[in-house]
């Protein structure tokens, strides 16, 4: 069956908005990625007091302009799909909406005793920075480095919570409350702050064991901080070559979306959805 203009259509758009597989598709995202951080920087600069009143006019202006395509991508992402329902509620689909419906509900609830609630809904729209993750592939390897370290980083957190409460009770009994160690709780959380090389400095040891156990604290600190690192630096480390495609290890970073259940992570090989069966590409876009 010959596919009618109106699917061919929407086909195109669903290859242009959600593949970056093709000229189209790359552009649309660099577009979309470099509104996505303009629309940030507008919302940190209006955050600023003292500038002069057409500054914020301006801001104001092309923070429509951005609402408006953003209005229009995330229309075009729903009528491009068979199933719009998988992508509202999906993730990237509830970012897009919070992104997107502040500045519309600031124009709808403007009155002056509502000027506060709709500050607030109009500050949404710092979620856009959110979607920048979605046109960055390298994310997945990040990601799949972060699941795969996370028993390791579990462990390791419940070490550093156990020498918290150990060096935090020795520190009352040694200091006490003259000190400001008034409790072992508020003890653990100096041990805390010290361990991370914070250091607040509202709380310090006066006596000498005091300060040699604050001193072995803080050596401490510098390893603990670089053990997570190195946990993380080591599965990401095994995901940096290029093995082949059928190794288990192996993450894809294709942006191949399917538009019939808007199902991914699919093969860099696939050629149909792993979920329902529907051819991913169309080969006259492609080339």
């Amino acid at each position: 069956m010959e596919p009618t203009k109106q699917s061919t259509w929407r086909r195109d758009l669903h290859t242009i908005i959600y593949e970056a597989d093709t000229p189209m598709g790359k552009l649309f995202d660099v577009v979309l990625l470099i509104l996505i951080l303009v629309s940030v920087i507008f919302v940190m600069v209006e955050s600023v007091r003292g500038w002069p009143e057409y500054v914020y006019d301006y801001l104001y202006y092309g923070e429509w302009v951005i609402t408006i395509f953003f209005s229009f991508e995330y229309v075009a992402r729903i009528i491009t799909i068979k199933r719009p329902s998988k992508y509202i509620f999906s993730f990237y689909g509830i970012i897009d909406f919070l992104s997107t419906i502040p500045l519309y509900l600031s124009f709808i609830l403007a009155g002056t005793n509502v000027l506060l609630a709709v500050r607030a809904l109009r500050l949404l729209r710092v979620f856009r920075i959110l979607k920048v993750t979605r046109y960055i592939g390298e994310s997945n390897k990040l990601r799949k480095a972060l699941m795969d370290s996370r028993p390791k980083i579990l462990v390791f957190l419940f070490a550093v919570l156990i020498i918290s409460i150990i060096a935090g009770t020795l520190m009352y009994l040694v200091e006490g409350e003259q000190s400001g160690f008034v409790s072992i709780p508020v003890s653990v959380y100096w041990c805390i702050v010290t361990l991370t090389t914070v250091g607040f400095g509202d709380i310090a040891p006066v006596t000498p064991l005091g300060q040699l156990i604050a001193a072995i604290i803080m050596i401490m600190g510098y390893g603990i901080i670089a053990v997570p690192t190195g946990i993380v630096s080591a599965e990401y480390t095994k995901r940096m070559g290029t093995p082949k495609v059928d190794d288990k290890d192996y993450v894809h970073v294709n942006s191949q979306t399917c538009r019939n259940c808007n199902e991914t992570k699919h093969r860099d090989d696939a050629d149909f959805c792993h979920h329902c069966g529907t051819e991913l590409h169309d080969e006259d876009i492609i080339k």
